[in-house]
């Protein structure tokens, strides 16, 4: 036996989608329903094991033994599922499994089985009655009286239901394998299946959470938000102040129109406000801060041991590979800026309301800024955080040659100061001389790299910021008159695409080639690892040129034709070259616990001894494939995290 490819059925009363399945699996009344599998690729055979059959020996001693590889779409899932259906203390070596989904994500495919089989027209497709079948069986149900009042269906309840079931459990099989007789032309590196392990490695471990703090915040942000309604009540004498129809009509009255509630709708307002609009505003502003959906988040994620697990997506973002979050969403949490970051959250974990009521205007606001700080280290670890200075800004100066850019970070410069100096030919210092020049570097370099004008600015807050609109078009033209590498790097990669494309020949420029293949589009990163674009074929932009379009997940998230252009493949491709960074330092690093990442940051569960500065410098060790490419890491130790 080689390999098993294995699909299964499962019933617990936790919510799958809220609850991740580590904590879907600890459930009491969790159980594997069917097991679905195919040796070698022989016959699928399905063991129904709700009806009493019993797997195989042969298939339980293979599922422990590492030279057998199991094959399943999404496998930390057959894989989190079985090691409970074992009654493993751990979970079972991710090292002998390997993912469909992965391995469609890895060529630019959706990260649905049923998606896949669309995109692929694979002759056996899932079967589109599961959704139904699933909901019947694998979930709680509704007591009525028509139902007796059960909780549950069995198989009993439905056998003509059941058996169309464990038909719809063999399909899933036949078309994960029928994935792979696709894809097996374009194989997965192995490299990059290593990075998949260390990858469940980490969501295995996962990272532990003060469930005391959590329910505090919690119950704080409920009593919060009961006196900020209480208040807007009473100035307002509305029913219900959230109501955005309501609250309209209410300024409106009061003599202040409105088309939006939005965020900055109600910044701009509160301006030139009168009271008491002003603090009702103030108020809603208040209300929207409420973070409790993150803490609510993490209840509702965290397993039996207090750690949070299966937060990070493998190859999430399929454009570029990066990882994407899951459950508790690590990659968007609020910052915190607040100086006395312990005094408030010993007084929230604490339970006193009315010293934070005291000592704080706002307490969403604290609330909010708090939510990193429930992550913490076992007792007797700390946190060491690692992460990148200015990763996407080194990666596009080494890829473009920009020799200018690439003195500032060999000299350790600061990158937003150096860009306003060389846009506006002064010097220019941080806190310093011409000081104020930094913040226009700085929203020129966020914005403008990726081929960025005018509306890149504004949607960065370059209006906000005091720019005023006369200078955003100058700014543009300072900086890419500042940049002529890179200006020059993003139409040398659209020229090499559409050539690619057009003849279906390989081009290259700047070390990056471009291959076009049994109707893909691959892109050759330094590190050997391929970027892929389905179906990809000659269009036309709204301003009536040539434009590159290709097949993906889009902005409405579904499969759809997306249009691209120079400078945003050179986005991804930069995105991308910064992903095969992080992961070249995860692999330098895991031996050292890490528990959680974030962009370009690693979060590391250390003992009392280990070193911070031996852990940055062993994470900006620029990989072989990256020659010339100079790195920076910068980190800070503490006992729960936060940002620095």
């Amino acid at each position: 036996m080689n390999s098993i490819f294995i699909d299964i059925e499962t019933f617990s009363s936790a919510n799958l989608q809220k609850s991740g399945v580590y904590r879907y699996a600890e459930s009491d009344d969790f159980e594997i329903l069917l097991f679905g599998y195919s040796v070698d690729g022989g016959e699928v055979q399905v063991v129904d094991l709700a009806c009493g059959e019993e797997i195989p020996d042969e298939i339980i001693n293979a599922l422990m033994d590492d030279s057998v590889t199991k094959w399943a779409f999404n496998a930390m899932f057959e894989r989190v599922c079985l090691s409970k259906w074992l009654n493993l203390t751990g979970y079972l070596d991710p090292a002998s499994w390997k993912c469909s989904m992965i391995w469609s994500a890895y060529m630019g495919l959706p990260l649905s089985l049923e998606g896949v089989g669309v995109v692929l027209g694979l002759e056996k497709q899932k079967l589109t009655e599961g959704k139904d079948l699933i909901k019947y069986f694998c979930t709680p149900c509704s007591p009525t009286k028509s139902n007796g009042g059960r909780v549950r269906n069995l198989p009993e309840h439905d056998m003509d239901k059941w058996e169309r079931f464990k038909v719809y459990n063999i399909r899933d099989v036949e078309a994960e394998m029928s994935i792979q007789q696709k894809l097996s032309k374009f194989p997965m590196p192995e490299n990059i299946w290593e990075e998949y392990h260390l990858d469940q490695v980490i969501n295995d471990r996962g990272i532990a959470i003060d469930m005391t703090f959590v329910k505090q915040a919690v119950v704080m942000d409920e009593h919060s938000r009961e006196k900020l309604m209480a208040l807007m009540q009473d100035i307002t004498n509305l029913e219900n102040p959230n109501s955005v129809q309501q609250m309209k009509d209410w300024l409106a009255d009061n003599g202040l129109e409105t088309d939006t509630l939005g965020k900055k709708a109600v910044a701009e307002m509160l301006k030139t406000a009168p009271e008491p609009l002003g603090t009702v505003l103030e108020l809603r502003q208040q209300l929207a801060k409420s973070s409790v959906k993150k803490y609510t988040a993490m209840e509702n994620a965290v397993c039996s041991d207090g750690r949070a697990r299966g937060m990070f997506q493998f190859y999430g973002a399929n454009r570029t590979g990066r990882f994407s979050g899951r459950l508790i969403q690590l990659q968007n949490l609020p910052q915190n800026h607040m100086s006395d970051l312990e005094q408030a959250r010993v007084l929230v974990r604490s339970g006193n309301f009315d010293a934070l009521t005291l000592l704080y205007d706002s307490i969403p606001e604290v609330l909010s800024e708090l939510i990193r700080t429930a992550f913490i280290p076992r007792e007797g670890m700390k946190f060491i955080v690692a992460d990148f200075s200015a990763i996407e800004a080194r990666v596009i100066a080494w890829l473009a040659g920009e020799k200018w850019r690439l003195d500032v970070f060999q000299n350790g410069g600061d990158i937003y100061c150096a860009s306003a100096s060389q846009m506006f030919n002064v010097p220019v210092e941080k806190n310093g001389v011409n000081g104020h020049l930094r913040q226009k570097g700085k929203i020129a370099e966020l914005a403008l790299g990726y081929g960025g004008s005018v509306g890149a600015l504004k949607s960065m807050g370059a209006l906000e910021m005091g720019i005023e609109e006369e200078e955003l078009q100058p700014l543009v033209m300072a900086w890419r008159q500042s940049n002529p590498n890179i200006t020059k790097l993003w139409w040398d990669v659209d020229r090499a695409v559409k050539t690619c494309v057009k003849q279906k020949t390989p081009t290259e420029t700047h070390g990056i080639k471009f291959i076009y293949q049994s109707g893909m589009l691959f892109i050759v990163l330094p590190s050997g690892r391929r970027l892929s674009y389905v179906k990809p074929r000659m269009g036309e932009n709204v301003f009536g040129g040539e434009s590159v379009t290709y097949e993906g997940i889009g902005g409405t998230k579904k499969w759809e034709r997306i249009e691209s252009y120079g400078p945003k493949f050179v986005e991804n491709i930069v995105q991308a070259i910064s992903r095969d960074i992080l992961c070249h330092a995860m692999q330098t690093l895991k031996n050292c616990s890490i528990v959680a990442h974030v962009h370009d940051e690693i979060i590391i569960e250390a003992d009392m001894g280990m070193s911070l500065s031996a852990v940055c410098e062993q994470m900006a060790r620029t990989p072989t494939w990256a020659h010339g490419l100079l790195l920076s890491a910068d980190g800070y130790e503490c006992q729960f995290y936060q940002k620095d």
